[in-house]
């Protein structure tokens, strides 16, 4: 396909995928919206919202001006932070009268980092059915693209505004063996990233994903010692929110040699020591030598 040529957004098939599944009433639907690029919504989430009979939101004039981009005019609900609880009980009343309400939040998904978890567990609770559209996430997408390899991530979303507090919850992190994924604002992000550095040390790799689908997107990684040269090599890296990338703990020498030890157990029930060895040696990463030195102390165990 040409660089010119559009492709085809909503061919025959794929409109009636979206419009022959069943859309109950009565229903919760909680939907993902763009966090940056317009065009980063479903055709599920289109088809829904078109068809809903309100949507609550987190800021009305936010979700009127994305919904006036796709041609959709619905009535908003306001439902922000301040105000869960109260509203939850409105839409709970809507939903018992057989009514379809989307929620939706400024950017995202409802209820990460974002006003909607009340709500959810409101009607969850009333034991009415809640129904996820999936979509954009800043911190998904900004893991996609970080090259930081661990299976685990643990996200933390936005830390505390006040340092003492940011501290502590940094500290309680430090031997997290997973990849660490942080929100930040802009004013914020350079005593944050100093914040990391003091408490995490200087070698441990950063990915600091700027504006994530945005016109000026960066996504940058580095050593943390080199995070903060790079923040203020440039006026506009101040700018923008941010998803902070912390890669996982080392694994430290006891951890390495009980796992070491967990594989080659169950290994020696069935292989010879040699091929204990060498199995190990692949599924943990460690040296052949010292896992043959350890898988013939424990047989003299045994």
């Amino acid at each position: 396909m040409s660089h010119t040529e559009a492709p085809l957004f909503a061919s025959t098939t794929i409109v009636d995928a979206v419009t022959r599944q069943n859309y109950p009433a009565g229903t919760l639907y909680v939907v993902g919206t763009p966090i940056g690029n317009v065009a980063d919504i479903t055709l599920r989430a289109l088809h829904l919202l078109s068809l809903a009979d309100a949507i609550a939101c987190e800021d009305t004039r936010n979700t009127s001006q994305l919904l006036s981009r796709y041609g959709i005019s619905k009535p908003l609900i306001a439902a922000h932070q301040h105000n869960e609880r109260e509203v939850a009980e409105k839409i709970l009343q809507r939903l018992q009268a057989g009514e379809r309400i989307a929620l939706v939040s400024d950017a995202g998904t409802p209820g990460v980092s974002d006003p909607g978890a009340k709500i959810v567990d409101a009607i969850k609770r009333a034991g009415l059915p809640v129904s996820p559209l999936p979509g954009a996430s800043a911190a998904i997408s900004a893991l996609s693209a970080s090259g930081l390899i661990h299976d685990q991530f643990y996200f933390v979303g936005f830390l505390p505004a006040k340092a003492g507090q940011r501290d502590s919850a940094l500290r309680s992190l430090q031997h997290v063996s997973a990849t660490l994924i942080f929100y930040e604002a802009p004013h914020r992000i350079v005593d944050s990233v100093q914040a990391l550095l003091d408490i995490f040390g200087s070698d441990r790799q950063i990915v600091l994903a700027r504006e994530v689908t945005k016109l000026f997107e960066e996504i940058h990684r580095c050593p943390l010692k080199d995070a903060p040269a790079w923040l203020q090599s440039d006026a506009h890296r101040e700018k923008g929110e941010y998803v902070i990338l912390l890669d996982a703990a080392p694994e430290s020498a006891a951890d390495q040699d009980l796992e070491a030890r967990r594989v080659l157990s169950i290994l020696l029930e069935e292989c010879s020591v040699k091929q204990a060895t060498a199995l190990a040696a692949q599924l943990t990463g460690q040296k052949k030598n010292a896992l043959y030195q350890l898988a013939l102390e424990m047989k003299q165990e045994d």
